[in-house]
């Protein structure tokens, strides 16, 4: 890192990462005021910065030396955004989430680990690359890939497939699921968010569709419990990761299995989450937070962090769009290609029909 910081490259990833999310603002107003002719514009600054990104991305050749900054902006800034939003929940609040989106998420992750593995090996893919398919869609797209593809002693080959699937599809899927949501879920913001944490792949992209939620229906609590409901399918990595060992790695890999270290399978921004929550809900006490502010003051604090939360994640959607390749669509293969996407219409479609069904009811007994 220190060697990063060193590097002018990093510091104008960085930089192009920044300007791509301030001009994605603007960008996003002067279309929907001005050239569309609304009074307020119907297109996020979430969705402008990733459209942009992808297009500088994929028209002009970046040099190469902007990557760390790029990555940088995609994972720390991104997951220090998501630390923030722990501020707009108590741990009341945040309790509740969770046990709302906990049987959900359970059911997807089972029916996606399974009948997405035994398909794979119908079509004549390998165990391996079927069962990474099969965490990132499942559980937290390429960082769930990561995690599990030395303990299944998977080829370099068959993570770059899965992590092109989960990329391709997620980034589909961030953009067409909250029109999705707001068809099925008008009224129910809860639900929606719920949808979008439990049927999105990645981090990054669960957060940048319920920011496009939250910015097109004026439904911040769409945002919370879809963040929410995601940590939640992070943390299941420490069960799931295991399991996924056992069933789809070679002998070696199994008896790997049980030598791992749970603890680092933890992510710290989930803990920075709860400890944001803590602070929101120590604050909100009595007439005088922490001893010494007054409630305006206190309001103010969190205005600030709210909106530092926002930004953090905005630069972050920016870098995505900015190292999002669709030349790694033509490099997937069509076996992988087709694996996955039906991975990812597999878990939205389970997500949509449970939430659907049973979601309302839930929601209604725990909160």
């Amino acid at each position: 890192m220190i060697a990063q910081l060193r590097a002018s490259g990093w510091w104008a990833g960085l930089a192009l990462a920044m300007v791509v999310s301030f001009a994605a603002g603007y960008a996003a107003d002067w279309v929907g005021v001005a050239l569309l002719g609304f009074a307020k514009s119907p297109i996020s600054a979430i969705m402008m910065a990733i459209v942009l990104g992808m297009v500088i991305a994929n028209i002009v050749r970046l040099p190469e030396s902007l990557q760390p900054g790029l990555r940088f902006c995609a994972s720390t800034i991104l997951r220090v955004g998501i630390m923030l939003l722990g501020i707009r929940l108590s741990l009341t609040g945040a309790g509740q989430f969770t046990l709302v989106a906990l049987p959900f998420v359970i059911a997807a992750i089972a029916i996606g680990l399974f009948t997405v593995g035994l398909l794979g090996r119908y079509m004549g893919l390998s165990r391996q690359l079927s069962g990474l398919i099969a965490v990132g869609t499942a559980i937290c797209g390429c960082t769930a890939i990561v995690a599990t593809a030395p303990l299944i002693q998977a080829k370099e080959s068959e993570v770059s497939y899965a992590v092109a699937c989960i990329t391709v599809f997620g980034l589909a899927a961030m953009f067409i699921y909250p029109l999705l949501a707001q068809q099925a879920f008008a009224n129910q913001p809860e639900l929606a968010g719920l949808f979008l944490g439990t049927s999105i792949h990645e981090t990054a992209q669960v957060a940048g569709a319920g920011m496009m939620y939250e910015a097109q229906y004026n439904a911040p609590v769409a945002l919370d419990i879809a963040t929410v409901t995601k940590l939640v399918r992070n943390l299941c990595m420490i069960a799931v990761i295991p399991l996924v060992g056992v069933l789809y790695g070679r002998e070696r890999a199994k008896e790997d299995a049980t030598q791992i270290n749970y603890l680092a399978m933890i992510p710290w921004f989930i803990v920075g989450f709860a400890l944001m929550s803590a602070l929101r809900t120590i604050g909100d006490m009595g007439d005088k937070p922490f001893g010494f502010l007054d409630v305006q003051q206190w309001k103010d604090v969190v205005s600030f962090l709210q909106n530092a939360a926002e930004r953090c994640l905005l630069i972050a959607m920016a870098a995505v769009g900015l190292t999002s390749m669709l030349a790694g669509i033509i490099r997937i293969g069509l076996r992988p290609f087709a694996l996955g996407l039906f991975a990812a219409l597999l878990i939205g479609g389970v997500s949509f029909v449970l939430i659907s069904l049973f979601g309302a009811d839930l929601v209604a007994m725990l909160t």
